[in-house]
């Protein structure tokens, strides 16, 4: 992979950190708002988050404490507070052109079908995380519950974090290493990691695979997501868009 970032074509928020800072910008400034700037051990807002230690984390609320970096993850959002997992209330909707639409309840959700697979997480921004162990359920067991369209030409994915959404197309979405992940490593999702549900496209870049899924609705047209209205690739292959691999 080229070592050259993509090219910042975005007017508003991006998920590139600010250097020493493993954060998008929208939590950075969610983070100003929370007073983490004002911590006496911290020299700026990424050097702070990176030096939260567990005894200080038991004071500093959510929102602040789920940014430190955990086994080579990077927490980006864009729109703070996280969306928080309650069971007792969560649905998961899948409709638009299906034959038959489905609102499913959490308990629904997790005694549907999953398989595991192994598979590293690439950044855009130019991390990545060897070797995830995820746990999810197939786009193939999705598609014989809705039965979609023969018109449903794309997936559209919504997040709970609001105003996030993402769009495949039917081919890219049903490819077999594809999952709606439900649980990471062995544990249920955490809330940073987009508890209870994140889309995992293991060949493109982790801004397709959206957070806190709350619905997949097939559609017959192309409707560009968050980060593509800002300039990203709609086609985020792993090194093969946005700059790398390119001449």
């Amino acid at each position: 992979m080229s070592a050259d970032r993509p090219p910042d074509r975005s007017p508003g928020p991006r998920a590139t950190p600010v250097e020493g800072i493993p954060i998008g910008r929208g939590v950075f400034l969610g983070t100003l708002a929370a007073g983490l700037a004002a911590l006496p051990f911290a020299a700026g807002v990424g050097r702070a988050v990176s030096a939260v230690t567990p005894d200080v984390a038991e004071y500093l609320p959510d929102e602040v404490r789920n940014l430190a970096p955990r086994g080579g993850w990077r927490i980006y959002t864009v729109n703070l507070p996280m969306p928080r997992f309650d069971p007792a209330t969560f649905t998961l909707t899948i409709g638009g052109l299906v034959e038959r639409p489905r609102t499913l309840t959490w308990a629904e959700v997790a005694s549907l079908p999953g398989e595991e697979q192994v598979s590293d997480f690439h950044c855009v921004t130019g991390w990545s995380v060897e070797d995830v162990r995820w746990e999810g359920i197939t786009p193939a067991t999705l598609i014989a519950l809705v039965r979609p369209r023969p018109e449903a030409r794309y997936v559209t994915m919504i997040s709970a974090e609001e105003p996030y959404v993402d769009q495949l197309t039917f081919e890219q979405f049903t490819h077999p290493q594809n999952v709606l992940a439900r649980h990471m490593d062995g544990e249920p999702l955490r809330r940073p990691h987009g508890a209870p549900l994140r889309m995992v496209i293991p060949r493109m870049y982790g801004y397709k695979g959206v957070k806190w899924v709350r619905e997949l609705r097939f559609d017959a047209e192309e409707d560009p997501g968050y980060w593509e209205q800002r300039g990203y690739d709609t086609d985020a292959w792993v090194g093969r868009s946005n700059g790398y691999g390119r001449a």
